[in-house]
């Protein structure tokens, strides 16, 4: 019979902030989506939220009938929407930090998501004008086909270039190469339908529904469920190759797993909102700053609810600042996103030998 392990005092606190720090975040992805649905140029008491929701309108009226529309048609699958579309970009960006083993790593950064919104641009192209319309499973296929050719760029640059601040130069070329193809797609086409487009470019989660945002998050989180079950390998590949190899991982298959799923992660969300900036590489630093078991068994689940909440709170605001007009996602991602990146930089250049 084993004797039972010992558990060290500093794994108990660590253990019990890793609880602490996932609760928090669950209390704060509810706050937020209650925010989300009760704020905008029409304020709705949080008592009328949860009567929309579970009751279907507290009390019998024209303008209760309103306020629930609001929630249940607008507000609700929108807040949803960015839920599951932060989760899935920190998941991402954790992904490729892990597989480049570099923190400023991510699917806006190597122009990953430009190459899924050229693919997309290029798809709603060539269906709007053939039948005029098109599925979103078609947009998901394109926008993965895309994302997946941007991230095999970088890995024939990763093979000439060993130098990971070139990579990640060559990476943000692909993507302004990305974009300008599709600046000129939507510049060359007559159709106003293409042509209003322009907002979903710059990324937005305005006129999500509640079907297809139920169908959108139920892929993201079947792609949640295949990234934790490679928790584990994912912990060992962290140690290294050789590590890796030696506890029986077979490297290879992990690292096109790592591709494919964080590929499928950033498509889909730009197939569904359009790019969004700086989540994957923000999100990481950040939860990786609040939790000291930075297992990915652990990080996982933490990065999801974390990625939600920053978008969550960042679409509420390109919703508010100016409001009734609103401002891009991808402008108030950017505005949030681009100084923790650089305050990440900076750490990481004090605390280089």
């Amino acid at each position: 019979m084993r004797p039972p392990v010992r558990i060290s005092k500093e794994e108990r606190r660590i253990r019990a902030r890793s609880v602490l720090v996932l609760t928090l975040l669950l209390a704060l992805v509810f706050g937020a989506f209650l925010f989300s649905i009760c704020l905008g140029s029409v304020k709705i008491p949080i008592g009328e939220v949860f009567s929309a929701f579970f009751y279907g309108g507290g009390h019998a009226g024209e303008e209760s009938e309103t306020l629930v529309r609001i929630v249940m048609d607008i507000r609700a699958p929108r807040a949803l929407l960015a839920f599951f579309s932060g989760g899935a970009l920190a998941l991402s960006g954790y992904l490729l930090q892990t597989f480049f083993r570099n923190p400023i790593a991510g699917p806006y950064v190597l122009g990953i998501s430009s190459g899924a919104k050229l693919a997309v641009s290029l798809a709603l192209i060539i269906s709007i004008r053939r039948s005029g319309s098109i599925s979103s499973f078609v947009l998901i296929l394109a926008a993965f086909s895309g994302a997946l050719f941007s991230t095999f760029l970088i890995l024939l640059f990763s093979l000439r270039i060993r130098s990971m601040a070139v990579l990640l130069v060559a990476g943000i070329m692909v993507g302004y190469i990305a974009s300008a193809g599709t600046d000129l797609l939507f510049s060359f086409s007559d159709d106003a339908q293409i042509l209003n487009l322009h907002g979903w470019s710059q990324g937005s989660f305005s006129g999500a529904r509640m079907g297809s945002t139920l169908e959108a998050g139920a892929f993201i989180l079947i792609l949640l469920l295949l990234v934790f079950l490679l928790s584990k390998p994912i912990g060992a590949y962290q140690n290294g190759e050789v590590y890796a190899k030696s506890m029986g991982i077979p490297v290879r298959s992990l690292q096109l797993s790592i591709i494919v799923l964080s590929s499928l992660l950033s498509g889909s969300v730009t197939a569904i909102a359009g790019p969004v900036s700086f989540v994957g590489i923000a999100v990481p630093f950040l939860v990786r700053k609040m939790l000291r078991d930075h297992r990915p068994i652990i990080m996982i689940p933490a990065l999801f609810l974390a990625g939600g909440l920053f978008t969550e709170l960042s679409d509420l605001l390109s919703r508010m600042l100016i409001s009734p007009a609103e401002l891009s996602l991808s402008s108030v991602t950017s505005l949030i996103g681009a100084p923790i990146v650089l305050v990440m930089m900076l750490e990481r250049r004090r605390s280089a030998p």
